[in-house]
């Protein structure tokens, strides 16, 4: 890969792993109620689960859905309906003083799994794939996947790090509630593109 290209990987995946989605949106979220630390599985099932996702697109899985195109319209009913349960969760989280009894952030293996359902993955990882392995080898795919491993960890913890700060504004149940419900909403703001493409 040349230096050209691998700058040009760099920023396509700091630019999209940084501004928001739905990862972002509910790790900023989980940051706010449940605060950094339980955070942490949440966020590295983000990242490794994007990096394992570019894995198996780039060795081959993305020909399922063009030999079966009526896999990619289950894809994406499932992508909707599972953020529309994501954004209600979001919604009624339980407030700050009970979040370590109530609540639960999302796990490793939810987060990871989460992301075969998530729209700006799908876009993000077929675009890394089709633009920045001109070669279209295995040892390409495994270079971009690195890339975005290195790179989207620190920024979707950056979200979390957001949230945990506003933390200190969301004193109230009142304001937390109007917190929750706003991320809720953007969260299914967010499937615009998938709906209306």
């Amino acid at each position: 890969m040349t230096y050209d290209l691998l700058m040009g990987l760099a920023l396509f995946a700091f630019v999209s792993s940084i501004t928001p989605g739905p990862n972002n949106l509910m790790l900023m979220a989980s940051g706010a109620n449940f605060g950094f630390r339980r955070t942490i599985p949440h966020m590295l099932g983000v990242g490794l689960g994007f990096v394992l996702m570019i894995l198996m697109l780039g060795a081959g899985l993305v020909q399922v859905f063009t030999t079966y195109p009526q896999s990619y319209t289950v894809l994406k009913v499932a992508s909707v309906v599972y953020l529309l349960f994501l954004a209600w969760k979001i919604a009624t989280a339980a407030p700050v003083r009970d979040a370590g009894v109530a609540g639960t952030p999302m796990t490793f293996l939810q987060a990871a799994a989460f992301q075969w359902v998530n729209p700006k993955a799908w876009a993000m990882a077929l675009t890394a794939l089709s633009v920045y392995t001109p070669s279209q080898s295995f040892a390409a795919v495994v270079f971009v996947a690195v890339v975005f491993g290195a790179i989207n960890i620190p920024s979707v913890g950056s979200w979390t790090v957001l949230g945990q700060q506003m933390k200190r504004v969301l004193t109230s149940p009142g304001r937390l509630a109007t917190f929750n419900w706003t991320m809720a909403a953007l969260l299914v703001a967010s499937l615009y593109p998938v709906l209306w493409p």
